[in-house]
């Protein structure tokens, strides 16, 4: 089973992202765009585990001690830079609320023997991947100049910087990804409540 743990988004916000997305995506049109029922905030993504051991994820993350976080919603940019950009993603802003979640889930798996996460937590929404290649955010070495985000780059700069909204999350929870494809299948396994 493919697994990661995430955050929903208000309806609200996401109906604010649809719309953006409808007017920019024509910009990128040989990108593969996210479904707006589909977004979410990846706090860890986990990968492929057996089935056997999705109890016990469950239970160690029943232990995760969190408080709610309010998030904004708002801005935009591309991974791994702007010149070399493979996914398109919207920016988030939250306290420290958010961060401290991330890592005491990260704990809670690493205890169960899933790796720790070898780089900072970087709160963002995807919204894009470019079309063909690697939809990696991080840096390849045969990184170089790639024009799949250029029209909506140029788009882009001459809006206004999107504002989404803002929510507070009071729950996270288990997905399971089933890839296909028309695009990945998200299926919640498990909530959690934040306090």
């Amino acid at each position: 089973m493919r697994l990661f743990i995430a955050l929903d988004i208000d309806e609200a916000v996401r109906e604010r992202i649809a719309r953006f997305v409808e007017g920019v995506s024509g910009f990128a049109a040989d990108a593969r765009w996210m479904r707006p029922e589909s977004l979410h905030v990846t706090l860890k993504f986990i990968g492929e585990q057996p089935e056997s051991v999705v109890d016990q994820i469950k239970q160690g993350l029943s232990n995760v001690s969190a408080s709610t976080a309010e998030i904004q919603f708002r801005g935009y940019g591309f991974f791994p830079t702007a010149r070399s950009a493979r996914v398109f993603w919207v920016g988030i802003e939250a306290g420290p609320q958010l961060a401290t979640l991330a890592a005491a889930i990260d704990d809670k798996t690493a205890a169960l023997g899933i790796p720790k996460e070898d780089r900072a937590f970087s709160p963002h929404l995807t919204l894009a991947r470019g079309a063909g290649g690697s939809g990696s955010a991080r840096r390849h070495n045969t990184d170089g100049p790639n024009r799949a985000f250029q029209g909506l780059q140029e788009k882009l700069s001459v809006l206004p910087t999107p504002e989404f909204g803002t929510m507070t999350a009071r729950k996270f929870f288990l997905y399971q990804s089933q890839l296909s494809p028309k695009g990945s299948k998200y299926t919640k396994l498990a909530a959690f409540d934040l306090k």
